[in-house]
């Protein structure tokens, strides 16, 4: 690895890549400290003390810990998330959307340019949500200026940070928004460590409980690089043709259907549109319909540790199906190879090739769902009723894991491009 890294330091192009991508999360990771204007900070400290911060720990964990220091980066790139997800899914049931997305670049750009504007219409809610709901009592300037001013900067802070990952995506290396959520989850890893050794110090966990939770740690990690890895290969065969005087095809390849081609991005969007209730009751943080979220659809609650549980499980396995279909469509595939005079040994070309193709897609996205659902549910039952309330689990160490192996794939396609041996054997 230590090798492949130094290769990869000589090539000029590379090089670049990967300076420009680590110092754009230099620059998240010093915005994530600038504190938001006209906020109390004893106040959010003393909130989250107090045990009613438990909600908004999946929040303080995506933006790396800013969300409870409240400062400019306080609602992380969540409201990007939420746009996404939403023009992904308008893109399917608005056919002029559907025929934007199949115009190619131009088209893309298009549906990018409304994320965009969705983006600030969530943040500008959002910020709404926490300024003049749960954290009012936070502020030092309760006029209309100072509540302006810190929802501008909160607002202006998502901006930043989505323009932030577009930078990271078509300039450096690996998903921008991915790696923003990476580095926000990274750098909570110190502090978790010295959660669960107080824990043990303090008597509150034993020996053998820190060993368990270690232990599954190493499990989830070890699934998560078995099910991204994994993939069945379906072969293919070009059948011989002459074009002029050369002959062409009658070579033998495969189709590498991936066991989880959607990665980590089902968490991702699991855990945004799970957080849309909690995130209500930000404007109205004491009133009744907070208590009832706060019981029966957080992890908080007696009743809503299974639900929320429940519905993560049930929304991992859909998003993994939806976003499994947008990257692979087997009947523009089996076109393709039609086309190109390719076909499966034993089915013929055409629709039989398509047939086939969404069987063997569907058996396999259907093991790698429940294994993504298992993996990021388990370790959050075990996480609340086991007593060691800390974030780095579960979902957190799934989103690492995966992002940190398609950044990996990334340098390695790079290095493949200049004949170099790189991580992945």
């Amino acid at each position: 690895m230590l090798s492949t890294l130094r290769n990869a330091w000589k090539i000029p192009d590379l090089r670049k890549r990967m300076l420009f991508t680590l110092a754009m999360l230099f620059i998240f990771r010093l915005g994530a400290n600038i504190p938001a204007p006209f906020i109390d900070k004893e106040f959010i400290k003393n909130l989250f003390n107090s045990g009613d911060g438990g909600v908004l720990e999946l929040f303080n964990l995506m933006s790396g810990g800013a969300f409870k220091k409240f400062t400019i980066f306080a609602l992380g790139v969540y409201p990007y998330i939420t746009s996404s997800i939403i023009f992904q899914l308008l893109t399917i049931a608005i056919p002029s959307l559907e025929r934007l997305a199949k115009e190619g670049e131009a088209g893309r750009k298009k549906i990018a340019q409304y994320t965009r504007y969705g983006t600030i219409v969530f943040a500008v809610i959002q910020a709404l949500g926490y300024t003049l709901g749960l954290f009012r009592g936070a502020l030092t300037n309760n006029t209309f200026l100072g509540k302006f001013t810190v929802i501008l900067a909160l607002t202006a802070g998502t901006a930043f940070l989505m323009w932030l990952g577009e930078q990271i995506t078509d300039k450096g290396i690996g998903n921008g928004i991915s790696l923003i959520i990476f580095a926000g989850i990274v750098t909570k890893i110190p502090s978790d460590i010295y959660t669960v050794g107080s824990l043990y110090l303090g008597g509150t966990i034993s020996l053998i409980a820190a060993i368990l939770f270690v232990i599954l740690m190493v499990a989830i990690i070890t699934g998560v690089v078995a099910i991204q890895e994994g993939q069945r290969r379906i072969p293919v065969q070009y059948a011989k043709r002459v074009v002029g005087r050369k002959m062409y095809g009658g070579q033998s390849t495969h189709i590498p259907l991936k066991v989880l081609m959607a990665g980590v991005i089902p968490v991702i969007f699991s855990s945004s549109i799970l957080q849309f209730l909690p995130t209500l009751t930000m404007f109205w943080p004491n009133s009744g319909f907070a208590n009832v979220v706060k019981e029966y659809f957080t992890i908080q609650g007696s009743v809503g540790v299974w639900v929320y549980c429940t519905l993560n499980f049930l929304l991992i396995l859909g998003f993994t199906y939806f976003y499994t279909m947008i990257q692979f469509n087997p009947i523009e595939y089996s076109n393709n190879l039609k086309q190109y005079g390719g076909f499966i040994p034993g089915i013929r070309p055409g629709k039989p090739t398509s047939e086939f193709l969404s069987k063997v897609l569907n058996r396999i996205t259907f093991i790698g769902a429940i294994a993504l659902a298992l993996i990021a549910t388990i370790p959050l039952l075990i996480n609340t009723k086991s007593g060691i309330t800390i974030s780095f689990s579960g979902t957190s160490l799934l989103i690492v894991v995966g992002v940190a192996l398609e950044t990996v794939k990334q340098i390695e396609a790079q290095m493949q491009m200049r004949h170099y041996k790189g991580f992945l054997k």
